[in-house]
């Protein structure tokens, strides 16, 4: 199976992925075991996107399984993908009517807070107000306006980034590396609510129509307690997963998870480590009796 990334919805978490039979899921929960061998070679291309509507969007894969060369998609796949017009709708006005009416529907503006402090502004549709912030690995946030649609809320993101230098992206391996030794959790509320209030005074001299302010927090998922919050954790320490996710075999019995990023046990060690299953994206893997490769030198570990 084709792995197209760590995706949530209301039950939880997993694995989106591409079959021989089409697209399915696999679920993550805590207490399972995530038993998979990833095959060696260049990263696929996972194909693209055609959007219908504001609540409707049809994956296709790619045609020729090509290998990956914008980010995880080919050429071809890139350039039919309706979502590449959606970031730059706001300047350049040009998108496919489906994608029109997508960004057509209520967008939400939010303030993002990571496990180390890092705090982001960014941006969800109504269908995904929930879901975006669960996928972005977000340790707390809270909404700070709602548009009428994502032409206004993507230029507001770009006048908060302007006049309070606020990120519109963190990196996926810093997020992994911030969950190894998270902040407490009142040092990063003091953080989000700072960065959010700093916000909405700024939109509230904003002479622009089409938004309101808000005041609204965002509930992170249960199955996130054990690796957002210091000491939660069912072991003294946690470390970074020994292995890369590009090649070989693995086993993770999940403890907890918070975007793509799993708190996880391993055959034979009696700790926990934090590995980012968005690595997997665009790699071929292979459901089975695997586990991963234990370290000859463990004391530099612990």
């Amino acid at each position: 199976m084709l792995i197209r990334g760590v995706v949530w919805d209301a039950t939880g978490p997993s694995l989106s992925c591409t079959t021989d039979d089409g697209d399915a899921a696999v679920p993550l929960s805590a207490g399972q075991w995530l038993r998979f061998g990833v095959h060696y070679g260049p990263r696929q291309c996972v194909g693209s996107f055609v959007v219908q509507g504001p609540t409707v969007s049809v994956h296709r894969r790619c045609p020729e399984s090509a290998a990956a060369e914008r980010g995880y998609q080919c050429g071809r796949c890139f350039a039919r993908d309706d979502f590449r017009y959606m970031h730059d709708f706001h300047r350049s006005g040009i998108a496919p009517a489906g994608l029109r009416a997508y960004l057509g529907q209520p967008h939400w503006l939010y303030i993002a807070t990571f496990a180390d402090g890092a705090t982001k502004v960014g941006t969800a549709s109504q269908r995904s107000k929930w879901s975006r912030l669960a996928e972005q690995g977000a340790v707390l946030a809270q909404y700070v306006a709602l548009a009428d649609d994502g032409r206004i809320v993507r230029q507001l993101e770009d006048l908060v980034t302007a006049n309070l230098g606020l990120t519109q992206h963190i990196r996926s391996a810093a997020k992994a590396a911030a969950l190894l030794e998270p902040l407490p959790a009142a040092e990063l509320a003091a953080v989000n609510g700072r960065h959010a209030g700093a916000v909405r005074e700024i939109l509230r001299g904003v002479g622009m129509a089409g938004f309101q302010t808000v005041r609204e927090g965002w509930d992170r998922p249960a199955l996130a307690a054990g690796l957002a919050d210091p000491g939660a954790a069912p072991r003294e320490r946690r470390h970074a997963y020994p292995s890369t996710l590009d090649d070989g075999g693995h086993g993770l019995l999940i403890r907890a998870m918070l975007g793509g990023y799993v708190l996880a046990g391993m055959d034979g060690i009696d700790s926990d480590f934090v590995a980012n299953l968005g690595q997997l994206k665009g790699r071929r893997i292979t459901l089975g009796h695997h586990r991963s490769a234990v370290p000859i030198v463990q004391d530099s570990l612990f």
